[in-house]
Order: C-alpha cells, then sequence, then structure tokens
C-alpha cells in the first residue's frame, strides 16, 4: 500500500515535510508502521506542488527509485517553496509495473491527485467497466496501466459531464460508480488526495477491512497556519485519524469539512 502526504498552508520548503519529520515519507518508504499490505514503499515515488506565478499549471517530479535513493531530491526539496503540495510513495501492486507512467501524482491541468489502495485483480475485473465509460479524449491520454490512473481518469470524465460540479461532488460520484460496479465481489480501497491549487480534497474508503489509514493535522506548533493529510503520522503532534468511509474538504481558508460517504 503507498503512503501520501498533502499539505496545504503557509508557504514552506519541501525539505521541512519530506526530510525533517521523525517519521517522514522518507522514513515510511522503508520502516512504513500502518500498512495493511506490503512491506517496503520502494516502487518509486512523486511529488506535485503549485507555484504563486503559476497556480493553475502545477510541478511535477517523478522518479523510479525508491524515495531514499534519489541524490537529486535533496537538493531540489531544499529550494521548492510551496503552499500547496501531494506526494506519494508507490508500494506497485503485483503484477503493475515499475514505471513512470505509473508513478503518481496523476496530473490534469490543474488537477493533481495521489492513491493509496487497489482494484483487486483490476485487469480482470473493472478494467474493461471503468475505461468503457471514458471518452475518446481521455481513454487515449492513460499512459500506464494502474488502478491509480483509471480512477483519475474517471475524475476527469466526470468533470467534463458536469463541469460547474464541485471537485469534492467528480469524485464522490467516481466513488459511486466504482462501489456499484465492484458489487462487493471485487475489493476496492480508495485513500485519496487531490488538489486544485486552492483546496484539498481526500477520502479514506473501502468495501473491504481494516481501511487503510489516514489522518489530519490542523495548526501543529511544527506546520503553524496549515492542513496536513498523511497515511502515517509524520511526527508527535496531535493527528486525528480521518473517520473511514469520509470525504474531506479543506478549503484555502484552511477550514476542514468531513462529510459520510453514503
Amino acid at each position: 500500500m503507498c503512503r501520501l502526504l498533502g499539505y496545504i498552508g503557509d508557504p514552506i520548503h519541501l525539505d521541512h515535510l519530506l526530510y525533517k519529520p521523525s517519521h517522514s515519507l522518507i522514513v515510511q518508504s522503508y520502516q512504513p508502521l500502518e500498512m495493511t499490505a506490503g512491506l517496503l514503499n520502494a516502487d518509486g515515488f512523486g511529488i506535485g506542488w503549485y507555484h504563486a506565478s503559476r497556480p493553475d499549471n502545477p510541478y511535477a517530479y517523478r522518479n523510479t527509485f525508491p524515495i531514499w535513493n534519489d541524490t537529486n531530491l535533496p537538493a531540489l526539496s531544499r529550494y521548492i517553496e510551496s503552499r500547496c503540495m501531494l506526494a506519494s510513495i508507490r508500494s506497485a501492486t503485483p503484477g503493475l509495473a515499475v514505471n513512470l507512467s505509473n508513478c503518481p501524482p496523476f496530473q490534469h491541468d490543474n488537477v493533481l491527485m495521489v492513491h493509496n489502495g487497489f482494484i483487486e485483480n483490476f485487469r480482470q475485473t473493472l478494467y474493461r467497466p471503468l475505461r468503457d465509460r471514458l471518452n475518446d479524449e481521455i481513454y487515449s491520454s492513460i499512459e500506464g496501466s494502474t488502478d491509480s490512473e483509471h480512477l483519475f481518469a474517471l475524475i476527469r470524465q466526470e468533470q467534463e459531464t458536469n463541469p460547474h460540479a464541485s471537485l469534492e461532488d467528480v469524485l464522490r460520484q467516481v466513488l459511486t460508480l466504482v462501489f456499484r460496479l465492484a458489487d462487493n465481489q471485487i475489493t476496492v480501497g480508495a485513500n485519496l488526495i487531490l488538489s486544485d491549487g486552492d483546496r484539498l480534497i481526500a477520502c479514506r474508503t473501502s468495501n473491504r477491512t481494516p481501511v487503510p489509514t489516514l489522518y489530519l493535522l490542523q495548526g501543529d506548533k511544527e506546520f503553524p497556519n496549515s492542513v496536513l493529510i498523511a497515511s502515517e503520522p509524520l511526527s508527535a503532534g496531535d493527528w486525528q485519524p480521518i473517520p473511514e468511509h469520509s470525504l474531506l474538504n479543506v478549503t484555502q481558508a484552511l477550514d476542514v469539512d468531513i462529510q459520510p460517504i453514503t
């Protein structure tokens, strides 16, 4: 299972998030504490961030190396500063290739997404039903083979179909569709974090137990004027478990709203 991180708040250098916490993503890559499947997160990683000068066009850095083995990242993370960032360290589902196309974050226009979870036997179960719901342009834009990228393609499709819907409503509709297709016969784990640069949208849900963990941290002294979402706490602090089967919206003003996914 992958490990996720989302940040929104005062501008911060990425190394303060990636390296300095005692249980940072670097540590979680080789010593995770709360994974429900797998032992390591060594199948690549990705970071996406927004810059104030180009808020509608986020940047991304991805690599198939384990995050602890990327010699460029420490210097890059000391240089890059952002008020909104997503990151993921990957534990590839067996059978899915370790390549850049399969490394999150996935991006289209101003939206980034990372995913922790899986669709059981994806190629044999929901691969075709999900692709059948995509228009030709979105269908042909899929570069990799992961269930994660196909979930992101469904989000894009829902945005095109309902252009006035909020990002959280789009995510809710996609989750409803996927779980309906799974029909409790196919295991689906769907911890996701999305951003459009102004907000963080996240969900914690699965049709099997245990539901993978996801935590929220607000106004911590190490990260003042900010909200963090993470698969595992990065350090000591008042990390609150996000309720199972819920959808979370963090606004630009750092207001947090959590609603159940019905």
